[in-house]
C-alpha cells in the first residue's frame, strides 16, 4: 500500500500517514458491521401471555399465525397459566416482566373476558418504546403508572387480521396474534387503525396502600404461583417506615386472622411451617409459610384486607 501511494507522488512519511488513517477508518466501521450482523442474528421478539392454559391447541395456533407472518420471529412465552379471566394478574405479570426486555419488544397479551363485546382491541406504545397488543380492559394499568403510555391505536384494519370471517370468541388467533407479528416485522403501526386518546384507556380501579398514625392499611392482591405466598400492594420501603427491623415479630391482621410473624430476609430464616413477612423479588411486602402455602394454611384468598400497626 505504501509503495502504491509513493508511486502516486506521495513521500514515504505522507504515505505512512495515509495508510494509518485508512486503517483507523476501517476499524471505526467494524463495530457498525458487528451491530448489523447481530441485528440479523437476533430477530425481533414477541412476548406472549394468555390465560389459555396448555391443555389444548390454542397457544400453538396463535404461535402458528405469528410464524406464518414472520417466520424468523422469536416468541417468548411469559406464561399461559394466568388465572382465567384475571385482568389484575395479567397486569401484575406485565408490570413485573417488562423492565427486563428492551425497547422495541412487542407484548401480545390475550386475557380477554370481554371477547366479542364492545371492548376495543388496541396497540399501545409505552414511553420506554415497548409495544402492547391486547384488549383495552385494564391490562396496561400498572405499566402505564410506572412507564407512561406514549400513544394508542385501535385495531380496525382487516389487512392486519386473518380469516374472511372473524371468530367472535378467538380474537387471540384472528386479531392479536397477526397484529403482533406485523408489529414485530416492522410494519408501520399507524396503519393498524385510528389513534385513540391515552386518557380514554380502560384502567383498573386499584386501591392504594395508605398509612396514618395507627399503621398501614393495604390489600392482598394475589397469591404467588403454586406456592401460596400472599402478594400485597405494599411497597417494601413503605413497610420499613413503620419502624420494624429484620428478626422482629410483627403483629398483622390479614382478612379476619390476627397473627404475629417474624420479618425476615428469606424463607429458611424461620422453622418449617412457620409464617413470615419478607420483601419479595419485586420489592413488595409478602406473607409466606416456610415450605407451605400461607393461603391454604390460614384460609386467606385475595382480595383481602391487610393491616399492620406501627412499631412501638
Amino acid at each position: 500500500m505504501t509503495a502504491l501511494l509513493r508511486g502516486r507522488g506521495l513521500s514515504s512519511r505522507r504515505a505512512i500517514v495515509v495508510v494509518i488513517l485508512l486503517v483507523l477508518a476501517l476499524m471505526a466501521q467494524a463495530p457498525v458491521c458487528a451491530r448489523a450482523q447481530t441485528a440479523q442474528k437476533y430477530p425481533q421478539t414477541i412476548v406472549f401471555m394468555t390465560d389459555f392454559g396448555v391443555l389444548d391447541d390454542s397457544v400453538a395456533i396463535c404461535r402458528g399465525v405469528m410464524y406464518g407472518i414472520m417466520p424468523d420471529v422469536r416468541i417468548v412465552d411469559l406464561t399461559h397459566q394466568v388465572t382465567p379471566f384475571s385482568i389484575l394478574d395479567g397486569a401484575r405479570f406485565l408490570y413485573g416482566a417488562t423492565p427486563y426486555f428492551p425497547s422495541g419488544t412487542v407484548f401480545v397479551v390475550v386475557i380477554d373476558p370481554g371477547v366479542g363485546s364492545t371492548r376495543k382491541a388496541i396497540v399501545a406504545k409505552s414511553k420506554r418504546g415497548q409495544y402492547f397488543v391486547l384488549p383495552d380492559n385494564g391490562l396496561l394499568t400498572l405499566v402505564e403508572q410506572r412507564d407512561g403510555i406514549e400513544g394508542v391505536r385501535e385495531i380496525t384494519n382487516p389487512e392486519w387480521m386473518i380469516g374472511t370471517k372473524l371468530s367472535s370468541t378467538f380474537h387471540g388467533r384472528d386479531i392479536f396474534s397477526p397484529v403482533g407479528a406485523h408489529m414485530a416485522r416492522g410494519d408501520d403501526w399507524t396503519k393498524v387503525g385510528p389513534e385513540m386518546a391515552v386518557k380514554d384507556l380502560v384502567r383498573l380501579e386499584l386501591k392504594a396502600a395508605t398509612s396514618d398514625d395507627r399503621g398501614l392499611s393495604a390489600t392482598v392482591i394475589a397469591t404467588d404461583g403454586p406456592f401460596g405466598n400472599l402478594v400485597t400492594n405494599v411497597d417494601g420501603d413503605d413497610f420499613l417506615k413503620l419502624g420494624y427491623h429484620r428478626g422482629q415479630e410483627v403483629p398483622v391482621k390479614v382478612g379476619d386472622k390476627e397473627l404475629k410473624m417474624k420479618f425476615v430476609k428469606t424463607f429458611s430464616d424461620v422453622p418449617v411451617n412457620q409464617p413470615l413477612l419478607y420483601i419479595d423479588s419485586r420489592g413488595h411486602l409478602g406473607l409466606a409459610v416456610n415450605q407451605n402455602s400461607f393461603a391454604a394454611t390460614y384460609g386467606v384468598k385475595p382480595p383481602a384486607a391487610l393491616f399492620i400497626p406501627r412499631a412501638k
